[in-house]
């Protein structure tokens, strides 16, 4: 007999795609163009930002709307939403950009990577972002407003809970919760049944092997606070 393949994940085997604008004028605004063009069923048809931050008309080719003419010049009703900008402040800013356009009635479309490995039971919020060879095993969970950059892996029952950010190559083990607004740096690992709290910075190659404590920051292996408030170190302003 032969195998039976797995099922693709939902967000990878949308049969049809939807017209949207991406909010944010910077790199990572025109990093999300080329996958959502190359690599996905939606149309990008327009970027916007916010009217002090419009400093050219185009991006990309595409017009660029001030955000607080988006929902007249392209209604809510025909077309989606994807908030694009950096891990600024702890995602603060985007996540402030995120709750704006729900508020004007856009609902906000998510991306996975055709060349990642999500399995179908898998839970991913809106605005979400899900980079190549990225690997999500059964019964995991994604929040809204998440990014999980190439080749991270999200282990079994593991949850990763709003507006946070994990680089490329972070590994999350079985039944691991990282909190909400926390930023996992590249390579960095939380062992099996580890939580990290809210708003931890999580640095670079840094190992988790106990539970963290909420804005706090950690390196090393095994990682240990070093005494600096997250909020200090990513300019955050605000809860």
């Amino acid at each position: 007999m032969g195998k039976r393949l797995i099922a693709r994940h939902p967000l990878q085997a949308q049969p049809g795609g939807e017209r949207i604008i991406i909010v944010g004028t910077g790199e990572t605004a025109a990093v999300a163009f080329e996958y959502f063009r190359r690599d996905s069923p939606h149309e990008v048809v327009a970027f916007s930002a916010e009217e002090p931050f419009v400093t050219h008309r185009t991006h990309c080719g595409l017009p660029v709307v001030p955000l607080e003419e988006l929902a007249s010049v392209y209604p809510a009703a025909e077309h989606g939403v994807f908030v694009a900008v950096a891990f600024t402040q702890l995602n603060r800013v985007r996540r402030r950009l995120y709750h704006a356009v729900k508020a004007a009635g856009f609902d906000c479309v998510s991306y996975a990577s055709s060349h990642a490995v999500i399995w179908p039971d898998v839970k991913i919020g809106e605005n979400s972002f899900v980079q190549e060879h990225v690997v999500v095993q059964h019964g995991a969970l994604a929040g809204a407003n998440v990014f999980l950059g190439s080749g991270t892996c999200l282990g079994y029952r593991s949850v990763v809970e709003d507006d946070c950010y994990l680089g490329a190559h972070v590994t999350v083990g079985d039944r691991c919760r990282v909190g909400r607004a926390s930023f996992l740096s590249t390579g960095s690992c939380i062992a099996e049944g580890q939580s990290v709290a809210e708003d931890c910075i999580i640095g670079a190659g840094a190992v988790i092997l106990k539970d963290t404590a909420a804005r706090e920051v950690y390196l090393g292996n095994p990682a240990r606070p070093v005494g600096r408030d997250s909020f200090e170190t990513f300019g955050v302003t605000g809860g």
